[in-house]
């Protein structure tokens, strides 16, 4: 594993300790412009992501879902850059359920190439660098793969359930159900514990790049539904539909 993959995984495992010293408290929410909410934990992860990252590689720009946005006109010139959502699912933490995530991915020509996702309130990490993925828990760090399943696994959003998926499933045909929040979905398919993850509805690149690097990392395949690949090269910060699969 590279050193700044390691390096990036310490940030995100300092950034989801500080998510967690809000998690038992009366945490302040905010509405943003598009109703969605954002807390004291966001910016404070947020803030921890940033320093860290601009001190680890300076020469590379940061998009965040909680910091100023770039304008495309500037955004368009970069080669490389990196994409972080500070606290991906902020409504499953606001529900105290587990089910958010630290996402930190590095995009290089429009491709996430390297990658964490950490979920602090289950001591878990993904990592991935584009040649291998892993997971680590309190147990130890171990290579993941996706799996093949008799009776394929779908994973679907806890938060945002799509009505176009029960025709998907229909097509898919015998399958089993999991709903969980945040960027776990891409990790479940990750640990092969799901063959599928129909997103249906639209996300901003923040919520999927990391998780899409780690999905890939283990052998997956993500593509938008008309099989062109998912990439972060656009004036829109809005992600289409898309489709991750075992293969």
């Amino acid at each position: 594993m590279s050193a700044l993959l390691e390096s990036v995984y310490q940030i995100a495992l300092e950034a989801g300790q500080v998510i967690m010293d809000f998690y038992h408290s009366n945490v302040q929410v905010e509405e943003k412009a598009d109703s969605s909410p954002v807390t004291e934990a966001d910016l404070a992860a947020n803030a921890v992501i940033v320093r860290h990252l601009s001190e680890l590689t300076p020469e590379i720009p940061i998009l965040s879902e909680e910091s100023a946005h770039t304008e495309w006109e500037q955004r368009q010139h970069w080669e490389s850059f990196w994409l972080v959502d500070p606290l991906d699912g902020t409504k499953e933490f606001l529900r105290r359920n587990g089910e958010f995530t630290v996402n930190i991915a590095l995009i290089k020509q429009g491709r996430p190439v390297l990658a964490v996702v950490h979920a602090p309130a289950l001591d878990k990490s993904w990592l991935g660098d584009s040649h291998q993925a892993w997971m680590q828990t309190k147990g130890g760090r171990e290579p993941i793969r996706t799996r093949e399943a008799t009776v394929p696994t779908v994973v679907g959003s806890r938060s945002h359930p799509s009505p176009d998926m029960a025709d998907f499933l229909e097509k898919l045909g015998q399958h089993k159900m999991t709903e969980v929040g945040s960027s776990l979905k891409f990790c479940l398919v990750a640990e092969g514990r799901a063959q599928f993850y129909p997103r249906l509805g639209p996300t901003m690149m923040w919520d999927t790049a990391a998780g899409q690097c780690i999905a890939e990392s283990a052998g997956a395949k993500v593509t938008l539904l008309n099989d062109a690949p998912l990439q972060y090269h656009r004036e829109e910060l809005l992600n289409p539909f898309f489709l991750v699969s075992y293969k």
